[in-house]
């Protein structure tokens, strides 16, 4: 580590500490790295150069770390002079368990940070990555209860649940949409989940602690949409309250407008929206005084836009203008294969609710998959509690109990073939990997540095691996 640390006669406390536990670190750690207090890289060590997959170690001395760690926060221990203990780290979507440490000079100045790689396989640590769910659930479960008293959300990221490809790539593109301050559009059909998507964007974004306002274009009648979204000057009509009534936009100033069904929206009010996208100011009915809002709007419909666009019943110029980041939600039946978390999940909610308890079982899933799911997950929720409302069999939901409740569900709607036994998750997943290593080594010729690169993973994963599966 004298790379690291030089000057051995200038030494403060922190740094001799920091001396010391560094060979102590480096041997039990995966990988290890310092830099300067321009954040350029002063050391790196070979294990953590194979796991970032670099030529050598001394390719990158010299070199800003985010050019070679582009998501690194370690500019951020140098910055703030503190330390990041047991951090989560993402890079090429291996994730890694990283501790930080500044170190100073003899005057108390940071003048650079170390970092060691601790775990480069998170599964050891999943009995705590568990718990730490377990304790964000209560955490969202207190702040829904919390947004039922004002005007914030109920819904995180979390909440959107799915492990399917169609899933993960809207919860890339919502993380995406919540670190930028731009219009978003979803597409999908009723009861896809919409909303909670909304409103898992607007918590996960800068405007997080202003208001959420949601309205749904086609519930609210034609002659009353101007005064919802624009508010009303006193004594604007015949009837009118002598006092200002603020509309939406006044009411989502500085936070997330969520114009629900805005496929529905009439021409006229259409022209009036893009004014107030355009210009940032909006005019109440019966008032000629002009307000600026500072207001993001995130639009979502079932409506073929396109085609509106085509017949003339949706303005181009406002679709391009809401049209800046656009999330696809896919139906449920597109993504079958997250009906058995789901369910499960839907079925947590319902029995908290309720005071009951319940499980479904694989045929009961088996029994779902089979359906065509024309109303989404809305549906689904819909189906699992009328299922566990109607169910003989206590709280253990069979196919039996689903296809009761099932839209013209009977004997005919099971799967004719049988159900495929299922294997616990850890075995399959060890025989996953068994093959793919086995694959890579012989793509490879049996070379394990460039196995573990083509996998992904570091060497001394690999050899972890290996010899996990050859029983040593």
């Amino acid at each position: 580590m004298k790379q690291i640390f030089p000057d051995k006669n200038k030494t403060g406390l922190t740094r001799e500490l920091i001396d010391a536990m560094a060979p102590m670190f480096e041997q039990a750690s995966a990988g290890a790295i310092a830099i300067d207090v321009q954040s350029r890289i002063t050391w790196i060590n070979q294990c953590y150069a194979d796991l970032l997959q670099l030529p050598s170690p001394s390719s990158v001395i010299g070199k800003e770390i985010w050019r070679v760690i582009p998501h690194t926060r370690m500019p951020e221990v140098v910055a703030t002079g503190k330390p990041m203990l047991l951090d989560i780290m993402e890079h090429n979507e291996q994730q890694l368990v990283v501790s930080r440490l500044p170190y100073y000079d003899d005057n108390g100045a940071v003048v650079g940070a170390v970092a060691f790689v601790l775990y480069d396989d998170v599964q050891p640590l999943t009995p705590l990555v568990s718990k730490f769910r377990r304790l964000h659930q209560d955490l969202a479960a207190a702040r829904k209860a919390l947004a039922k008293k004002t005007r914030g959300t109920r819904y995180s990221l979390t909440d959107f649940v799915g492990a399917s490809p169609q899933a993960l790539e809207v919860k890339r593109r919502a993380r995406l949409a919540s670190g930028r301050d731009v219009p978003v559009l979803l597409l999908g059909e009723t009861g896809t989940g919409k909303e909670v998507l909304a409103q898992a964007i607007h918590s996960a974004s800068e405007r997080a602690e202003k208001p959420f306002v949601g309205v749904n274009v086609a519930a609210v009648p034609e002659n009353l949409l101007e005064a919802e979204f624009f508010g009303v000057a006193p004594g604007a009509y015949t009837g009118a309250d002598k006092r200002t009534r603020d509309g939406k936009f006044q009411l989502a100033n500085g936070g997330t407008l969520f114009l629900d069904e805005v496929g529905d929206m009439p021409l006229p009010l259409q022209a009036k929206l893009l004014r107030v996208l355009q210009e940032g100011e909006i005019e109440p009915l019966g008032s000629n005084k002009l307000s600026s809002v500072d207001v993001r709007v995130i639009a979502a419909t079932s409506r073929n836009l396109d085609e509106m666009m085509a017949e003339g019943s949706f303005r181009s110029d406002l679709y391009y203008r809401l049209n800046v980041l656009e999330i696809w939600i896919p139906p449920l039946r597109e993504r079958l294969v997250d009906l058995g978390i789901l369910s499960e999940v839907l079925l947590g909610e319902i029995c908290e609710s309720q005071g009951l308890r319940g499980e479904i079982t694989d045929a009961g899933i088996a029994a779902l998959g089979a359906y065509h799911w024309p109303g989404n997950i809305r549906e689904l929720r819909n189906v699992l509690e009328r299922a566990l409302t109607m169910s003989e069999e206590g709280e253990l939901l069979d196919a039996g109990a689903i296809l009761k409740v099932l839209p013209g569900g009977d004997a005919e709607a099971v799967p004719k073939t049988p159900f495929r036994p299922v294997r616990p998750l850890a075995r399959v997943i060890a025989l996953a990997e068994a093959q793919a290593i086995e694959e890579a080594l012989a793509a490879c010729r049996g070379n394990r540095t460039r196995a573990a690169k083509l996998l992904g993973i570091s060497r001394s994963v690999l050899y972890e691996k290996m010899a996990k599966l050859s029983g040593n």
